[in-house]
């Protein structure tokens, strides 16, 4: 993708690159993938359906063992299916939060009367993996543990292979918010012994937002019959209904699914986790770099951080505006985002999407232009 100038249309779009977490820039060929209006019961898009469901969980490694189960909505609507589906009302989950979407998961689990106890590390510190096999070994009647693969409110990746090992030496269970991580980095929830793990179609597959879904073991998934707080986020009952007839409870997102369906398909054709993997880390190596060299600073070091999304502290310079700099890059044709630190003040810039390294050099070259246009020497004093 070329990306745009001032006045330019994109060639595949006349709208800028999202350098988001998502909703993501998206090829041509997943937005045309909408413009055909299907009935929800009709064998064509019940075919859909069987594809993508037998597709998930062999990228999960997992096909043997695990199921997939499609959830109406956002990624949110699929944690949230996850935890109350997957824990039971006298259920205790230890819930390990470093960022935003941690302290979700104590939200619903709050909301739904679930037992808690938390384990807190800062935005850009890893969980304490001895803290937390304390944890375990010193309160019993925890039954689960809630992690983030890749918590997007920093960027950081957080070491689910050793957690998994750990929660699994004092035979818990595990539940995984992989939504920024699936499909692009490796995961294979056979191997790690996951219960669930969450995702959607619109961050690394590269689809469009609407559609949450859960990699469930199959064995817990038929445990968990009753455990659900909703009759809409009750997985073993939207697993039953899809065994039986491949279609949805109620009305799917059909068009997001159509769309899914030929990002999948494009994921095959670009080597899968590994083929996308690769090029997002080279979008991340590039963007960092570059970053750099303009003057900012990464909030994590270059060992913790995810090639998904990269946080940078707000400059000090007084003449830096985050709202002019972002309404610069928007006018050259990129979307950034604010930050969503209590740590630093910061914002955030995505490497995921329908993005190529020359799109993140052209992104570079764009926050220089900005910077300048401000009247900021560049690159930025090391003080900032």
């Amino acid at each position: 993708m070329t990306p745009l100038r001032p006045g330019e249309a994109h060639p595949e779009s006349s709208d800028p690159l999202l350098l988001t977490p998502g909703p993501l820039t998206t090829s041509k060929s997943v937005k045309e993938a909408m413009l055909h209006d299907w009935g929800s019961r009709d064998p064509n898009f019940i075919a859909i359906n069987r594809r993508l469901l037998g597709a998930l969980p062999r990228i999960a490694g997992g096909a043997e063992d695990y199921v997939a189960v499609p959830m109406q909505g956002s990624g949110t609507f699929a944690v949230e299916a996850m935890l109350t589906t997957f824990v039971p009302p006298s259920g205790h989950v230890l819930v390990l939060v470093n960022g935003a979407y941690g302290n979700r998961a104590c939200r619903i689990l709050g909301i739904a009367g679930r037992r808690i106890t938390v384990h807190e590390t800062p935005e850009d510190t890893p969980p304490d993996l001895v803290a937390i096999g304390r944890l375990l070994q010193s309160v019993p009647d925890i039954t689960h543990v809630f992690a983030v693969h890749c918590e997007t409110t920093s960027g950081i990746l957080n070491p689910i292979e050793q957690l998994a090992a750990l929660v699994s030496s004092h035979r818990r269970r595990l539940l995984v918010d992989a939504m920024s991580s699936f499909g692009a980095l490796p995961l294979d929830a056979a191997a790690l012994g996951l219960d669930a793990a969450a995702a959607s179609s619109n961050k690394c597959l590269e689809g469009v937002p609407g559609l949450g879904f859960v990699i469930c073991r199959r064995e817990a998934l038929a445990a968990s019959r009753g455990n659900a707080t909703t009759l809409v986020l009750d997985l073993f009952d939207q697993w039953q209904a899809m065994e039986a007839t491949s279609q949805f409870r109620f009305t799917p997102p059909t068009h997001v699914i159509a769309a899914f369906h030929q990002a999948l398909e494009e994921f095959d054709a670009e080597g899968g986790v590994a083929g996308r993997g690769v090029r997002y880390k080279e979008n991340c190596r590039i963007l960092v770099e570059g970053m750099r060299a303009l003057g900012f600073r990464t909030l994590l070091p270059n060992a913790l951080q995810a090639p998904i999304i990269v946080t940078f502290h707000m400059p000090k310079q007084p003449g830096f505006v985050f709202q002019r700099f972002y309404d610069g890059l928007k006018e050259r044709g990129f979307i950034i985002y604010p930050g969503k630190l209590t740590v630093a003040d910061s914002f955030r810039i995505g490497c995921i999407g329908r993005l190529y390294p020359k799109d993140m050099r052209a992104a570079i070259k764009a926050a220089g232009e900005v910077l300048e246009e401000m009247g900021l020497a560049v690159p930025l004093p090391r003080a900032a």
